[in-house]
């Protein structure tokens, strides 16, 4: 099944993600089991976490050195708020 796209993403505290699709779903993604190792550690500091934004296509999220997240488990691993 195809996602609806992101229109938003806000960081939140304690690593989640505020995420709002074009559908009008807002849904809050847990981060923080994807912090760990090399790649994604970065995102356990607060300022760097922050720096989260919607990639162009509306699929899915990144932060600026380019650790994303599939738009598939943004979508159906998040809860609605």
């Amino acid at each position: 099944m195809l996602q609806p796209k992101l229109v938003s993403v806000k960081a939140q505290p304690q690593h989640f993600l505020l995420l709002k699709y074009e559908t009008g779903e807002k849904k809050k993604f847990d981060v923080s089991p994807y912090i760990k190792g090399s790649w994604f550690s970065q995102l356990s500091d607060k300022t760097y976490f922050t720096k989260v934004k919607v990639v162009s296509s509306g699929n899915g999220v990144e932060w600026p050195n380019g650790q994303d997240i599939a738009p598939h488990e943004l979508y159906d691993l998040s809860v609605e708020v």
